[in-house]
């Protein structure tokens, strides 16, 4: 599982003082910069080969300015050509924030999907869930 701590900015915020929920999204996209160097190493956008099919977020609990989050990601599920990210948000322990990703291997010059390869499969399986999540920070580690 991956993990990433972001301390919230005072312009993410709203006028009643939570972190806004467009927010939560791009917290999400930043914190799987490590699986996208899977297949991009470099990050190279001409090399890139991954498109979104579908997101999903759920807001779970208020999230403020003034302490840290941290964000956990992990593989639910690897098919041929896509798999499915899950990624949870927590802020002083509590569970603020979850959501899906479907992400598709994908050439960008024939405009198709192409399967996973086998060597970024077997990195993948070691990120694999097994069992219900999320659950609270501390279950996760």
């Amino acid at each position: 599982m991956f993990s990433e701590r972001f301390a919230p900015r005072f312009y993410e915020t709203d006028s009643l003082g939570h972190v806004n929920n467009t927010v939560f999204p791009a917290w999400f996209e930043h914190a799987r910069g490590p699986l996208c160097r899977w297949f991009t190493p470099d990050l190279d956008v001409k090399k890139w080969r991954l498109i979104i099919a579908k997101i999903s977020c759920e807001y779970k609990h208020e999230c403020f300015y003034g302490k840290d989050v941290t964000v956990k990601t992990a593989i639910k599920s690897i098919g041929n050509s896509s798999f499915v990210v899950t990624q949870a948000c927590y802020q002083l322990d509590t569970l603020v924030a979850c959501g899906e990703t479907v992400m598709v291997h994908f050439d960008h010059q024939k405009k198709q999907s192409l399967p996973v390869p086998e060597d970024i499969k077997r990195i993948m399986s070691d990120y694999l869930l097994e069992g219900e999540w999320p659950k609270s920070l501390s279950d996760t580690d």
